[in-house]
């Protein structure tokens, strides 16, 4: 990235576009690039670019946008006519990130644009370069470059400019053009409304509807602004226009009562409610009893039932504890039978001796394992115990060896106890000051000196050595 910061020249002025993939930074060079910079930033002060399509995303190449049809063949600049390219040689298509004027040949710019999204070096000289991507919101620009894309790279979901922000201007003379809007809602304004008019030439109307059409509007224009009785529509001589009772009379007759003489009768009403209430309860029991009286024999019915099934349940969980038990039972007769005889008394095949053995020192081990007290002072008295026992047999061995004469026998059958006489020997290694070097003896080393003098004409007699017999060798093949 050093190189970049080297080659490219400083910006001047600052664009921010909300997008619908996040906001993206645009900084400008209004230096290298004045036509292009100052057509972007007033279209962007008038909100031209508001709400307008990406509609061509080419992946890993470029992000095409600034048309408001969203076609790629509309947009005009604010010159009123295409401008020329401004190419300078400090910015090159050699990275992500770079903002250039769209075109269809040489000098044909207008409103479009398109971001870089990779080394372009393709589209050197052929376009302008007038800004570039700055800060983090150069990742929302990959999100662009991750979006899904048709066979045509139009975007199968709509991205687009939300919004447009110029915050600094590097042309203060530009100011948002607002005339030619007002000039346009004014011309709108001034459109009429066309009102609906009914062809009565036709057949399906005739004499008979443009009669009540006529009808029609002359009730509109006398009561226009006031309500309308069925009398004043219809015009029945039956129908009187005059109210059939005052309003005045309608409150006369009807007795509204008071706030207070409210309050009073709802007071009323739900003592009256709550006393009827506690009378209900207190009649309750009485009615219940009688009730339960006479409902009796349904009961005593149900009753039976509900006995005779505990008692079945009781059986069954008395079957079952007597079944459990007698399991119990079997299991600990098979552990004693194992225990009192692990060897049936006569045996089907011959007992392995090695396996006896093993058998019997196992039992033997599992005893003495009892007799070991648990974990306390009576533990560590017992360990003292067995090492006193253990020195007393080392002492005795050695007494008995010395006691007994060395009989010389060919084959020598040592016991289990033999190695508790046996003393602990050292070989002697005693300073030894030189060595005759004449004497071969089992700690001499062969020491071979390939440079040596003598070693060197040893290896000449063996070559010569074996020319000669080669050499006697082809003579005897020749003859």
């Amino acid at each position: 990235m050093s190189n970049i910061y080297i080659q490219e020249p400083p910006t001047s002025g600052k664009v921010v576009l909300k997008t619908s993939f996040g906001d993206i930074e645009i900084e400008l060079w209004s230096r290298e690039a004045p036509k292009a910079c100052k057509n972007f930033v007033q279209l962007c002060t008038d909100g031209y670019y508001d709400g307008v399509l990406f509609h061509r995303i080419v992946k890993g190449f470029i992000a095409q946008g600034g048309d408001p049809t969203g076609t790629g063949a509309g947009g005009e600049s604010i010159y009123g006519h295409p401008f020329k390219d401004e190419i300078h040689s400090r910015l090159r298509f050699n990275r992500r990130g770079l903002v250039a004027m769209a075109n269809a040949g040489k000098d044909d710019n207008g409103s479009q644009f398109f971001f870089t999204l990779g080394s372009t070096p393709e589209l050197q000289t052929k376009h302008t370069i007038f800004g570039k991507v700055a800060g983090d919101t150069i990742f929302n620009l990959t999100k662009l470059n991750e979006t899904l894309v048709d066979t045509e790279d139009k975007p199968v979901y709509d991205q687009k400019i939300l919004k447009t922000i110029v915050l600094n201007s590097p042309f203060p003379e530009i100011v948002p053009r607002v005339e030619k809007k007002t000039e346009k809602t004014e011309k709108l304004s001034k459109k009429k409304e066309v009102v609906g008019v009914k062809n009565f030439k036709l057949l399906s109307f005739g004499e008979e509807a443009e009669e009540d059409e006529e009808e029609l509007i002359d009730v509109v224009k006398e009561f226009s602004g006031r309500p309308k009785s069925t009398h004043d529509v219809l015009k029945d001589p039956q129908l009187s226009s005059e109210p059939a009772v005052i309003d005045n009379e309608l409150t006369d007759d009807i007795n509204i009562p008071s706030s207070d003489q409210t309050s009073k009768i709802s007071i009323d009403d739900v003592r009256s409610k709550l006393s009827s209430n506690s009378k209900n309860k207190k009649i309750l029991p009485k009615s219940i009893e009688q009730s339960n009286e006479e409902d009796s024999d349904d009961y005593e019915l149900g009753k039976d039932l509900k006995e005779e099934k505990k008692r079945k349940a009781e059986e069954i969980r008395k079957e079952i504890n007597q079944i459990k038990s007698q399991l119990s039972k079997k299991k600990k007769d098979k552990k004693k039978d194992l225990d009192i005889d692990d060897t049936p008394s006569i045996p089907l095949l011959p007992i392995n001796p090695l396996k006896q053995q093993y058998l019997e020192n196992i039992k033997m081990y599992s005893s003495k394992k009892s007799d070991i007290p648990k974990k306390g002072s009576n533990r560590e008295e017992f360990a003292l115990g067995l090492l006193e026992k253990f020195k007393n047999k080392l002492h005795n061995a050695i007494q008995s060896t010395q006691e007994k004469p060395e009989k010389p026998s060919e084959t020598v059958e040592e016991e289990d106890d033999d190695w508790k006489s046996h003393p602990l020997q050292f070989q002697k290694d005693d300073a030894v000051l030189a060595k005759d070097a004449n004497k071969k003896d089992d700690d001499w080393f062969e020491i071979y000196d390939p440079r040596s003098a003598i070693n060197k004409r040893k290896r000449e007699l063996n070559k010569l050595n074996s020319k000669t017999d080669k050499d006697k060798k082809n003579k005897t093949l020749k003859y």
